[in-house]
């Protein structure tokens, strides 16, 4: 059911892609003002995106004369249609997320990384976890049990079936339930899930609170998966080729930036996102490589078939730069 309400609000989007893009062909959100481009981001408010924080608050975009006002979304539900729309000119958004938008014929480009895993297994920025006194040791033993994860049908639940799968267990019989991150430490401690996909601030939090990892589910997905992308639409792509080379310019400066200056990156955290300073300081950051792994994207879309997230094999060539 929600995937096919998020199909329906994408659907729509699209519809009125036209109207919205043609203002914006005269300016718009990208209107240009004493030589400066303004133009809209969308981006959750996660670890993930402080690159791009950080390369508004180092004058990485400036320099490319462009003037970002970023709009907090909520995920891909939100930021695939308000590309599409022309809402946004960028966003950031998974990769399952984009791959399933593609597969509806939606003509999104991605044009940047935007984060992946750090490829280390037990040393990623998210992992399955369980209660501290659980007798679940292994992804294999989450089989017929209840894992928690931010949205259903989504990179959350493709890549703990990828994890059980790996360690010889069988995905099917798992039920997975919906809870935000933030609510899914207590949810772990007091049992109310026999586990959980949970990703920064809160892994670390969990943790904190006794939470053992059992998994680390992008790393057992792919090597060096990458996890999300920065994406417009190909009308973009194709008649504001210069603003889409700046923007890209700009942001994969930032990835690189970050990457380099991790503890610039955790400075600019409060600024955006509600972190325990604590707690930034000890957490594990995503990688910033500024490469989209084209295979693992592939590995991802292959495993959404299998899944049945989408109905027909996907050539992620389309989507990626």
């Amino acid at each position: 059911m929600r995937r096919l309400v998020i199909s329906a609000i994408a659907a729509a989007a699209l519809l009125t892609a036209t109207a919205a893009c043609g203002s914006s062909d005269e300016g718009g959100s990208a209107g240009s003002d004493g030589g400066t481009t303004k133009i809209k981001v969308g981006a959750i408010p996660i670890v993930d995106v402080a690159p791009l924080h950080l390369g508004i608050q180092k004058g990485f975009f400036s320099e490319q004369g462009l003037e970002v006002e970023v709009v907090n979304t909520t995920g891909g539900a939100a930021a695939v249609p308000g590309v599409v729309s022309g809402e946004f000119d960028f966003a950031f958004g998974n990769l399952v997320s984009l791959i399933v938008a593609r597969a509806q014929k939606l003509p999104l480009k991605a044009v940047a990384e935007g984060n992946s895993s750090t490829g280390q297994q037990g040393k990623d920025f998210g992992g399955i976890v369980v209660p501290k006194d659980s007798p679940i040791t292994g992804a294999a033993q989450l089989a017929g049990e209840t894992v928690a994860v931010n949205n259903l049908k989504n990179i959350g639940d493709t890549t703990v079936r990828a994890s059980i799968r790996k360690a010889g267990g069988d995905p099917t019989g798992v039920k997975f339930v919906e809870l935000p991150f933030p609510d899914m430490p207590a949810a772990v401690a007091n049992k109310r899930v026999d586990a959980a996909w949970i990703v920064e601030p809160f892994f670390t939090v969990a943790q904190n609170q006794g939470a053992k990892v059992i998994a680390s589910n992008f790393v057992d997905t792919a090597p060096n998966l990458t996890i999300a992308a920065y994406f417009t639409t190909e009308r973009t792509v194709q008649q504001k080729a210069d603003l889409t080379k700046r923007f890209t310019a700009a942001i994969e400066k930032s990835l690189a930036y970050a990457q380099e200056h991790p503890d610039e990156a955790r400075a600019v955290l409060p600024s955006y996102a509600k972190i325990d300073p604590a707690v930034a300081e000890k957490m594990t950051l995503p990688a910033w490589s500024g490469q989209i792994n084209r295979d693992s994207v592939q590995t991802l879309a292959d495993l959404m078939l299998t899944d049945g997230l989408i109905t027909e094999k996907v050539d992620v060539g389309a989507l990626l730069p």
